[in-house]
């Protein structure tokens, strides 16, 4: 489990792909090629487990989570949602001054 703050080594592609390969052409076994290219045994294995649930390791799998970024936002657009965002604080301010 991931501590507070703990830094991930990040892999390049060439040597996920390498070292995936070398490990279906029974060239090593998880622990050789953790010894001979110096990457922790549980990341290879975690590679070879995504090859063979058909992901490609290649590709870094972050930034894909939460809420979707909004493009092509104009000016009209930001007016719009302050213009809601003030009704709403409005409302939320005379509910408050009801109790």
């Amino acid at each position: 489990m991931a501590s507070k703050g703990q830094k991930f080594k990040k892999y390049p592609p060439e040597i996920k792909e390498l070292v995936v390969n070398e490990y279906f052409s029974f060239e090593g076994n998880q622990h050789s090629l953790s010894r001979k290219y110096g990457i922790p045994r549980e990341t290879i294995k975690n590679w070879v487990r995504k090859v063979e649930n058909n992901v490609d390791v290649t590709k870094d799998g972050r930034g894909c989570h939460g809420r979707p970024k909004t493009k092509g936002l104009t000016l009209e657009d930001y007016k719009e949602r302050y213009e809601i965002l003030k009704k709403y604080q409005a409302f939320l301010q005379a509910r408050r001054e009801k109790k």
